[in-house]
């Protein structure tokens, strides 16, 4: 379990929420905090947080500012700030992150980059190499 101290996402204000019998195909961008509790595929984006239920299955490469994943994730993970690993998490693909915790149990199958200064994450236009924020 995730101590007290950690630094978590209060979803109570989720913007969207993925219900367990809902299944999402295509490309999905959001401002919000996102709750996916029922299946994903395709490709995720948002400026907020999202929360990975414990029966959610995705297939998608993710990009947010927060996550905590407790499901399944198929796809590469590109979290700008804190990444909580839940031990019931199954995640296959690459992971990129600022800050990282990872609960005993949970797999993790590809490479984990841990950046230490958040300027190094953030994308970047490709004709000038300027940070877009």
């Amino acid at each position: 379990m995730f101590k007290k101290d950690e630094k978590t996402t209060d979803f109570n204000e989720a913007e969207t929420i993925i219900g367990e019998s809902v299944q999402v195909k295509g490309h999905f961008e959001n401002n919000g905090n996102v709750i996916i509790n029922g299946s994903l595929d395709g490709e995720i984006k948002t400026k907020g947080a999202i929360l990975v239920g414990e029966k959610a299955k995705i297939t998608a490469n993710v990009e947010a500012e927060e996550m905590i994943v407790k499901g399944n994730v198929n796809g590469n993970l590109k979290i700008y700030g804190y990444l909580a690993i839940g031990e019931s998490a199954k995640i296959f693909g690459d992971i990129e992150c600022l800050q990282i915790s990872i609960e005993k149990g949970a797999e993790i199958n590809g490479q984990v980059s841990i950046n230490n200064k958040k300027e190094n994450m953030l994308p970047r236009d490709t004709e000038e190499n300027n940070i877009i924020e």
